[in-house]
């Protein structure tokens, strides 16, 4: 059944996280359409992007978002953006005397950006006919529709190589922002060893004042323009001083707006620059009371990150088979995050029988269980032309999909709770296809909807736990500069190929991607929480990081803060009383 529009407002908080949905965005903009004959889609646009006007009457859509960061960390992107630029008004100037500027030459943009630009003004890339389109996407002066704009950049997209030229999250961005989007943290630089955001205590003490009220102002600006505001989704950085600002921000929202969803992702990147021994127990510091904080704020709390653990010997990194992602580049790793991100976000997006954000985060925080994992299979391993069947039956063995929350599961079948989305199947066969009279290779090949199908698979690993699935046919659109980071099995539209390019040949462009990804709330996170609670309790704090707590917490706060993960880590017992962690130190602490 159809929904009304349940408006998403996003907030964004810190370096990393600005990277994931600078990539989140870009799928949602490449999925946005602006004509109006062309039939509605699986995902309703509205819920996340907002309708304005130009100062020239041109439509637009823009990101309902709020993205914090730190001075320095823009590059080439103007705060304030350029769709509601009048120009320069020298109306005002009364001076008749001369006049010297002195302005510094802006940082060099790089291929994809250039392009962009080119684009606003209405230049043509490539030998293509434009067409006149009564929404446009660009600036005030510019009438380039969306699908124009895609459709040019796939023209060249093999020209898009950005790993070398990334230096922050701007530098791939393809869409405009509002001009209240974009807030800038001046206390703290983005670069430099100087005036960095490192600790928890930091990031808590900032929001106040008029970081506090700027951040007041634009919350206020775009809640006040939704009818039917369903929540927040609030992504996070969770190894540095941002967890402290997010645990103040997820507090605020929680008190200002009681009842709304707030569903908060602990973003972390595998490897971090500069690196050093204190660095990294400050990372693991910040980790620890954020996930504490965020989960007590927030309707739910998922860590998504591809290391290997959040302490300070992470193992590797997490590998996808079908994958060629280099883990130390934030540019590919907050790319495949967003792919998932994609899928997870889908169930309170959706047109029809989408599910608001407090009924998904009451199917899963459960009994205080407020932390939950994330797993996802980036692509979903079909093959071309397949069944659904089929896929599920090649890894029968073992589930497809890998920890995003380096949380691994503990294949015992026991779960309290799991939300399983399955995207991109656009133009395969759900069910098998089998002649009368012949009998299915599987079970599975015996069933008579998508749903049941994947539902009968997940079952026969965790047959008692409670399940929730959707499945949604359209997939997560590639475009431009999206990193080339799959393998030579990958056909164009992500689907596996029966036989693979001649070694040598470059591997296809990948336009599409099917994923699926699973929300989990299971056993495994008791032992993932009560591993990070005595990893952090297994130092003395004012010998190893005597400045962590010079800005906060209090030493009584963060003594109280260990204590709350170690409660929070036994309820994820299993419900015969059993503790399931790793170790048997839990117990002696019972």
């Amino acid at each position: 059944m159809s929904n009304p529009c349940r408006e998403v407002i996003t907030l964004q908080l810190g370096h990393y996280s600005n990277f994931v949905g600078t990539h989140w965005w870009n799928l949602q903009d490449a999925s946005l359409s602006y004509d109006p004959e062309a039939p509605l889609g699986d995902i309703q646009s509205d819920v996340v992007f907002r309708e304005g006007q130009t100062l020239g009457g041109h439509v637009t859509h823009t990101p309902r978002l709020i993205a914090m960061d730190l001075k320095g960390s823009l590059r080439t992107l103007r705060q304030e953006g350029c769709l509601y630029d009048p120009g320069k008004d020298t109306s005002a100037v009364t001076w008749e005397g001369s006049i010297m500027m002195h302005e510094e030459s802006p940082p060099a943009k790089n291929s994809f950006l250039e392009d962009l630009d080119r684009l606003d003004r209405g230049e043509i890339l490539a030998e293509a006919d434009f067409y006149s389109s009564p929404q446009p996407h660009c600036s005030a002066g510019a009438a380039v529709s969306v699908d124009t704009v895609n459709s040019q950049l796939a023209r060249v997209q093999k020209a898009y190589r950005l790993e070398g030229s990334v230096k922050v999250w701007s530098d791939f961005l393809r869409i405009h922002l509002h001009p209240r989007t974009i807030s800038v943290i001046h206390q703290y630089n983005h670069d430099g060893e100087a005036h960095r955001l490192e600790a928890f205590g930091q990031g808590e003490a900032l929001l106040q004042g008029s970081v506090l009220e700027d951040l007041e102002d634009r919350l206020h600006f775009f809640v006040e323009e939704c009818d039917y505001l369903q929540g927040f989704q609030v992504l996070c950085d969770l190894a540095d001083g941002f967890s402290g600002l997010g645990s103040k921000v997820t507090e605020m929202l929680q008190d200002s707006y009681g009842g709304r969803g707030i569903l908060t992702w602990g973003l972390a990147p595998v490897s971090h620059p500069n690196a050093t021994p204190v660095k990294d127990v400050y990372h693991m510091l910040n980790c620890t009371l954020g996930t504490v904080h965020l989960a007590n704020h927030s309707s739910f709390f998922c860590p998504l990150t591809l290391r290997g653990g959040l302490g300070r010997r992470p193992s590797s990194p997490t590998a996808f088979p079908y994958l060629t992602y280099d883990p130390s580049l934030w540019f590919h790793s907050s790319s495949v995050l967003a792919l998932t991100l994609d899928a997870l976000t889908l169930p309170y997006r959706l047109r029809t029988n989408s599910i608001p954000m407090w009924q998904l985060a009451d199917t899963l925080a459960v009994s205080g269980r407020k932390v939950v994992a994330a797993y996802g299979a980036v692509p979903f391993p079909m093959m071309h032309g397949s069944s659904l069947p089929d896929a599920l039956s090649a890894c029968a063995d073992s589930l497809p999909w890998k920890p995003l929350s380096a949380c691994p599961e503990l294949g015992d079948g026991r779960c309290y709770g799991q939300w399983t989305t399955l995207k991109g199947f656009e133009g395969q066969r759900l069910i098998s296809s089998l002649a009368p009279g012949i009998k299915p290779p599987t079970p599975l090949h015996s069933l008579h909807s998508g749903e049941d199908v994947l539902a009968a698979y997940i079952r026969s690993f965790y047959p008692t736990a409670p399940l929730a699935l959707q499945l949604v046919s359209s997939p997560s659109k590639l475009t431009p500069p999206f990193p080339q980071i799959f393998n030579q099995s990958v056909g164009a539209q992500g689907f596996l190929q029966s036989q693979s390019p001649p070694p040598g040949s470059p591997a296809p462009m990948v336009s599409s991607v099917p994923v699926l990804t699973s929300l989990q709330s299971g056993p495994s996170l008791g032992s993932w929480l009560s591993e990070l609670q005595r990893g952090v309790s297994a130092f003395d704090i004012r010998r190893v990081a005597p400045s962590f707590l010079s800005q906060g917490p209090e030493t009584a706060d963060y003594e109280d803060a260990l204590e709350q993960l170690r409660l929070l880590a036994r309820c994820y017992r299993d419900d015969s009383g059993g503790v399931m962690h790793s170790s048997s130190e839990e117990d002696d602490d019972d």
